[in-house]
């Protein structure tokens, strides 16, 4: 096992793409390769450790499925339960059906919607359900709150006909709060943050916070007028650009103090967040020996629930070969996908370019990270994932 080849990636993709980057490896339960690259303040000529904190945006989404699983396998809910008997606002929901306005939804939104990302919602926040929420929160944004007046947008299609990436998982951290009766983030810290020794993961900063982060980036293609940040993660295409630099702040998906974004809230460095890929790994069971889910529990977050209708819709150029399990990505055709990666490899990526490969069949566990906006995640991710095996063997 060598993983130079990785180290060497890791240098193309700075001095050609990215300011800096950092990953961290675990093989069967022990961490065996650490590497950082680049700079992670490019006006100062920072070097990159790896110990700086970032923005991992959608690989949030991995701790938020992995709460809400830790609450399936206790019996706190189903899959095919419907949202409302947790959320009753989520009682009577309406699709805007082109041509038609508004129709009530045959179909409850169920929990296991929220998982795979077929409630019908859409990925936006400059809503009047959000204004909504603003003015009876005082501004503070309590997830619970703030997901109870989601609930009176209407859909964009008819729930469990279609994947769309959306808002689910921001609503799934709200299920966690309402029937744990814990803020989002103190059931995290609790549950999967302290048994797993986590030790600098947080959903909302402090100056002392921002002090640790890496600056954060945007790449800004030449004659664009501003980009969209879910949009450029899911199709966005290498070009002729310039890097900005795009201050520290998570935007738009961190609305008020009291959110706990789900879908994007986490800032974290590298070295931490790599534990909990480690435990997902390793069938559930932490490097430490603290199990936050059973094996049984990560096997059908990896399996594919993409079905007949709903699998044309997951189209990213990135994913090809894969579909999509309770909130991540599983790998289910390597000749179609061109990987060197096991049937069964999973994870998920974030806006700013963080990464995560889960491997239980070789018990693998990558998170790799850089911190920029347009990570160029078509060109990097499929690249990093055969990057990694090859070196496995040499």
């Amino acid at each position: 096992m060598n993983f130079k080849k990785l180290s060497e990636f890791m240098d193309r993709l700075t001095r050609t793409k990215v300011p800096g980057n950092a990953v961290t490896v675990y093989y069967k339960g022990k961490k065996v390769f650490s590497y950082a690259s680049g700079y992670s303040k490019i006006e100062s000529r920072t070097e990159m450790t790896g110990d700086e904190l970032l923005n991992i945006y959608s690989c949030s989404k991995i701790t938020t499925v992995t709460a809400a699983c830790q609450l399936l396998e206790r019996g706190i809910f189903l899959l095919s339960d419907p949202l409302y008997e947790y959320i009753p606002e989520y009682k009577n929901m309406f699709v805007d059906t082109p041509g038609y306005g508004l129709i009530k939804a045959k179909n409850p939104i169920t929990i296991g919607d929220l998982f795979t990302m077929t409630a019908g919602f859409r990925y936006t926040m400059d809503t009047p359900e959000f204004d909504q929420a603003y003015k009876i929160t005082n501004g503070s944004m309590d997830t619970l709150q703030t997901v109870k007046c989601l609930a009176k947008a209407p859909l964009c299609f008819e729930p469990g006909t279609k994947w769309r990436y959306s808002l689910c998982h921001d609503v799934l951290a709200g299920l966690v709060s309402a029937v744990t009766g814990q803020k989002f983030r103190d059931y995290v810290r609790h549950n999967i943050f302290e048994p797993l020794e986590i030790n600098r993961a947080y959903y909302h900063r402090t100056p002392q916070i921002e002090e640790q982060m890496a600056e954060q980036y945007s790449f800004v293609p030449d004659n664009s007028q501003g980009f969209d940040a879910v949009q450029a993660q899911q199709s966005f295409k290498t070009e002729k650009g310039r890097i900005i630099n795009a201050g520290k702040s998570a935007g738009v998906f961190i609305p008020g103090p009291e959110y706990d974004s789900g879908g994007a809230g986490i800032v974290t460095s590298v070295p931490d967040y790599a534990k909990l890929i480690a435990a997902l790994a390793n069938g559930g069971l932490g490097v430490n020996g603290q199990r936050i889910l059973s094996s049984r529990t990560v096997q059908l977050m990896k399996t594919d629930r993409l079905n007949d209708l709903t699998r044309s819709s997951f189209d990213w150029e990135q994913l090809q070969g894969y579909g999509y399990g309770l909130g991540v990505r599983t790998l289910i055709d390597p000749q179609k996908a061109g990987s060197l990666s096991p049937i069964g490899e999973f994870g998920w990526s974030g806006a700013a370019g963080a990464t995560a490969i889960a491997d239980t069949k070789n018990r693998l566990a990558v998170f790799y990270a850089h911190h920029m906006l347009n990570p160029q995640e078509a060109y990097y991710l499929p690249r990093l994932i055969n990057t990694v095996y090859s070196c496995l063997d040499d």
